[in-house]
Protein backbone atom coordinates (compact mmCIF):
# COMPACT_ATOMS: atom_id res chain seq x y z
CA UNK A 1 0.00 0.00 0.00
CA UNK A 2 1.35 3.52 -0.79
CA UNK A 3 3.14 5.03 2.19
CA UNK A 4 2.03 8.67 2.17
CA UNK A 5 -1.40 10.30 2.21
CA UNK A 6 -0.84 11.90 -1.20
CA UNK A 7 0.32 8.61 -2.69
CA UNK A 8 -2.64 6.80 -1.19
CA UNK A 9 -5.08 9.36 -2.57
CA UNK A 10 -3.61 8.93 -6.06
CA UNK A 11 -3.79 5.18 -5.65
CA UNK A 12 -7.43 5.52 -4.62
CA UNK A 13 -8.26 7.68 -7.66
CA UNK A 14 -6.57 5.26 -10.04
CA UNK A 15 -8.37 2.19 -8.67
CA UNK A 16 -11.83 3.50 -7.73
CA UNK A 17 -14.61 2.87 -10.23
CA UNK A 18 -16.34 5.87 -11.82
CA UNK A 19 -19.65 4.61 -10.50
CA UNK A 20 -18.39 4.59 -6.91
CA UNK A 21 -16.71 7.97 -7.33
CA UNK A 22 -19.96 9.50 -8.58
CA UNK A 23 -21.81 7.96 -5.67
CA UNK A 24 -19.30 9.44 -3.19
CA UNK A 25 -19.56 12.80 -4.93
CA UNK A 26 -23.34 12.80 -4.64
CA UNK A 27 -23.19 11.89 -0.96
CA UNK A 28 -20.53 14.54 -0.33
CA UNK A 29 -22.62 17.27 -1.89
CA UNK A 30 -25.73 16.24 0.05
CA UNK A 31 -23.70 16.62 3.24
CA UNK A 32 -22.22 19.95 2.15
CA UNK A 33 -25.71 21.28 1.35
CA UNK A 34 -26.79 20.40 4.86
CA UNK A 35 -23.77 21.98 6.58
CA UNK A 36 -23.47 25.04 4.33
CA UNK A 37 -27.02 25.87 3.15
CA UNK A 38 -26.38 29.60 2.65
CA UNK A 39 -22.92 29.58 1.06
CA UNK A 40 -22.35 32.49 -1.30
CA UNK A 41 -19.69 34.80 -2.66
CA UNK A 42 -18.07 36.88 0.09
CA UNK A 43 -16.79 39.68 -2.13
CA UNK A 44 -18.79 42.90 -1.71
CA UNK A 45 -19.87 44.87 -4.78
CA UNK A 46 -22.80 46.90 -6.11
CA UNK A 47 -22.41 46.59 -9.89
CA UNK A 48 -21.35 43.79 -12.27
CA UNK A 49 -18.20 45.73 -13.18
CA UNK A 50 -17.29 46.06 -9.51
CA UNK A 51 -17.75 42.30 -9.22
CA UNK A 52 -15.29 41.77 -12.06
CA UNK A 53 -12.79 44.17 -10.48
CA UNK A 54 -13.10 42.43 -7.11
CA UNK A 55 -12.54 38.98 -8.57
CA UNK A 56 -9.52 40.20 -10.52
CA UNK A 57 -8.09 41.70 -7.32
CA UNK A 58 -8.69 38.46 -5.39
CA UNK A 59 -5.92 36.64 -7.27
CA UNK A 60 -3.27 35.74 -4.66
CA UNK A 61 -5.26 37.74 -2.11
CA UNK A 62 -8.01 36.99 0.42
CA UNK A 63 -11.58 38.14 -0.13
CA UNK A 64 -11.43 39.88 3.23
CA UNK A 65 -8.51 42.04 2.15
CA UNK A 66 -10.13 42.78 -1.22
CA UNK A 67 -13.29 43.99 0.55
CA UNK A 68 -11.21 46.24 2.80
CA UNK A 69 -9.43 47.71 -0.22
CA UNK A 70 -12.46 48.21 -2.48
CA UNK A 71 -14.44 49.91 0.31
CA UNK A 72 -12.20 52.95 -0.24
CA UNK A 73 -13.11 53.54 -3.88
CA UNK A 74 -16.20 51.54 -4.92
CA UNK A 75 -18.50 54.41 -3.95
CA UNK A 76 -16.88 56.54 -6.70
CA UNK A 77 -15.85 53.99 -9.35
CA UNK A 78 -18.83 51.87 -10.39
CA UNK A 79 -18.94 51.51 -14.17
CA UNK A 80 -16.63 50.37 -16.94
CA UNK A 81 -16.31 54.01 -18.01
CA UNK A 82 -15.12 54.98 -14.52
CA UNK A 83 -12.28 52.45 -14.61
CA UNK A 84 -11.44 53.01 -18.27
CA UNK A 85 -10.75 56.68 -17.47
CA UNK A 86 -9.05 56.30 -14.10
CA UNK A 87 -5.37 57.24 -13.94
CA UNK A 88 -3.20 54.16 -13.58
CA UNK A 89 -1.29 55.58 -10.61
CA UNK A 90 -4.54 56.37 -8.84
CA UNK A 91 -5.84 52.83 -9.27
CA UNK A 92 -2.49 51.35 -8.24
CA UNK A 93 -2.59 53.44 -5.09
CA UNK A 94 -5.98 52.02 -4.17
CA UNK A 95 -5.20 48.35 -4.88
CA UNK A 96 -1.56 48.11 -3.73
CA UNK A 97 -2.44 46.02 -0.60
CA UNK A 98 -3.86 43.22 -2.77
CA UNK A 99 -0.44 42.44 -4.27
CA UNK A 100 0.70 42.38 -7.89
CA UNK A 101 -0.96 45.77 -8.19
CA UNK A 102 0.92 46.88 -11.33
CA UNK A 103 -0.37 44.00 -13.45
CA UNK A 104 -3.81 44.03 -11.79
CA UNK A 105 -4.27 47.75 -12.47
CA UNK A 106 -3.12 47.33 -16.06
CA UNK A 107 -5.55 44.46 -16.68
CA UNK A 108 -8.47 46.27 -15.04
CA UNK A 109 -7.98 49.38 -17.17
CA UNK A 110 -7.41 47.42 -20.38
CA UNK A 111 -10.43 45.20 -19.72
CA UNK A 112 -12.81 48.04 -18.89
CA UNK A 113 -11.72 49.92 -22.01
CA UNK A 114 -12.62 46.84 -24.05
CA UNK A 115 -15.98 46.65 -22.27
CA UNK A 116 -16.63 50.27 -23.18
CA UNK A 117 -15.53 49.89 -26.80
CA UNK A 118 -17.00 46.48 -27.69
CA UNK A 119 -19.78 45.75 -25.21
CA UNK A 120 -21.33 49.11 -24.43
CA UNK A 121 -19.86 49.08 -20.93
CA UNK A 122 -21.56 45.78 -20.06
CA UNK A 123 -19.99 42.44 -19.16
CA UNK A 124 -20.21 39.78 -21.88
CA UNK A 125 -22.42 36.80 -21.16
CA UNK A 126 -20.37 33.92 -22.58
CA UNK A 127 -17.28 32.11 -21.40
CA UNK A 128 -15.65 32.56 -24.80
CA UNK A 129 -16.00 36.34 -24.69
CA UNK A 130 -15.00 36.60 -21.03
CA UNK A 131 -11.77 34.71 -21.63
CA UNK A 132 -10.70 37.26 -24.24
CA UNK A 133 -10.56 39.99 -21.60
CA UNK A 134 -7.08 40.80 -20.19
CA UNK A 135 -6.48 39.17 -16.81
CA UNK A 136 -9.59 36.99 -17.00
CA UNK A 137 -9.08 33.21 -16.71
CA UNK A 138 -11.72 30.51 -16.23
CA UNK A 139 -12.09 30.96 -12.46
CA UNK A 140 -12.75 34.69 -12.82
CA UNK A 141 -15.08 34.15 -15.77
CA UNK A 142 -17.05 31.47 -13.92
CA UNK A 143 -17.49 33.60 -10.81
CA UNK A 144 -18.60 36.64 -12.79
CA UNK A 145 -21.03 34.76 -15.05
CA UNK A 146 -22.61 32.93 -12.10
CA UNK A 147 -23.00 35.96 -9.85
CA UNK A 148 -23.71 38.67 -12.42
CA UNK A 149 -26.05 36.75 -14.71
CA UNK A 150 -26.83 33.38 -13.13
CA UNK A 151 -25.11 31.75 -16.10
CA UNK A 152 -23.37 28.48 -15.19
CA UNK A 153 -20.77 27.24 -17.67
CA UNK A 154 -18.33 25.67 -15.24
CA UNK A 155 -17.11 25.41 -11.66
CA UNK A 156 -14.94 28.16 -10.15
CA UNK A 157 -11.80 26.44 -8.83
CA UNK A 158 -9.83 28.39 -6.23
CA UNK A 159 -7.22 27.03 -3.81
CA UNK A 160 -9.87 25.66 -1.41
CA UNK A 161 -11.83 23.88 -4.13
CA UNK A 162 -8.67 22.41 -5.64
CA UNK A 163 -7.33 21.23 -2.29
CA UNK A 164 -10.55 19.50 -1.23
CA UNK A 165 -11.07 17.92 -4.67
CA UNK A 166 -7.65 16.32 -4.32
CA UNK A 167 -8.08 15.26 -0.70
CA UNK A 168 -11.44 13.63 -1.43
CA UNK A 169 -9.95 11.75 -4.36
CA UNK A 170 -12.06 13.53 -6.96
CA UNK A 171 -9.01 14.79 -8.87
CA UNK A 172 -5.29 14.00 -8.86
CA UNK A 173 -3.90 17.13 -10.50
CA UNK A 174 -2.85 20.61 -9.43
CA UNK A 175 -4.11 22.12 -12.68
CA UNK A 176 -7.28 24.17 -11.99
CA UNK A 177 -8.66 23.54 -15.50
CA UNK A 178 -8.30 19.78 -15.11
CA UNK A 179 -9.73 19.87 -11.59
CA UNK A 180 -12.75 21.76 -12.93
CA UNK A 181 -13.16 19.16 -15.68
CA UNK A 182 -12.95 16.30 -13.16
CA UNK A 183 -15.58 17.90 -10.91
CA UNK A 184 -17.90 18.70 -13.82
CA UNK A 185 -17.99 14.98 -14.65
CA UNK A 186 -18.99 14.05 -11.09
CA UNK A 187 -21.60 16.68 -10.19
CA UNK A 188 -24.81 17.73 -12.00
CA UNK A 189 -24.62 21.10 -13.75
CA UNK A 190 -27.39 22.60 -11.63
CA UNK A 191 -25.12 22.22 -8.58
CA UNK A 192 -21.90 23.64 -10.03
CA UNK A 193 -22.23 27.20 -8.79
CA UNK A 194 -23.21 26.39 -5.21
CA UNK A 195 -20.79 23.47 -5.05
CA UNK A 196 -17.87 25.83 -5.39
CA UNK A 197 -18.98 28.09 -2.53
CA UNK A 198 -19.78 25.16 -0.27
CA UNK A 199 -16.33 23.70 -0.86
CA UNK A 200 -14.80 27.11 -0.18
CA UNK A 201 -16.65 27.41 3.14
CA UNK A 202 -15.59 23.87 4.04
CA UNK A 203 -12.00 24.70 3.13
CA UNK A 204 -12.00 27.82 5.27
CA UNK A 205 -13.64 26.22 8.30
CA UNK A 206 -12.66 22.53 8.40
CA UNK A 207 -10.50 21.19 5.59
CA UNK A 208 -7.89 23.93 5.92
CA UNK A 209 -4.51 23.95 4.18
CA UNK A 210 -2.75 23.41 7.53
CA UNK A 211 -4.04 21.79 10.72
CA UNK A 212 -7.13 20.41 9.06
CA UNK A 213 -9.88 19.36 11.46
CA UNK A 214 -10.48 15.78 10.27
CA UNK A 215 -12.00 14.65 13.57
CA UNK A 216 -15.01 16.93 13.17
CA UNK A 217 -15.21 16.77 9.37
CA UNK A 218 -18.67 15.66 8.16
CA UNK A 219 -17.02 14.21 5.03
CA UNK A 220 -14.46 12.06 6.84
CA UNK A 221 -16.18 8.75 6.00
CA UNK A 222 -15.96 9.66 2.30
CA UNK A 223 -12.33 10.76 2.43
CA UNK A 224 -9.49 8.39 1.40
CA UNK A 225 -7.49 9.50 4.47
CA UNK A 226 -10.03 7.84 6.76
CA UNK A 227 -9.25 4.47 5.15
CA UNK A 228 -5.48 4.59 5.59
Amino acid sequence: MPATYRQYTKHWINTESEQNKKKRAGTAHSILKKYYPTSKITLRYATPVQLLVSVMLSAQCTDKKVNEVTAAFFNKYKTAKDYARIKMKTLEGFIRPTGFYHSKAKNIVRTTRILEKRFGGKLPKTMEEMLKLPGVARKTANVVLINAYGIVEGIPVDTHVGRIAQRLGFSNTDNPKKIEHDLMKLFPKKEWGMLSYRLIDHGRNVCTAKNRKCVKCPLKKLCPSSLM
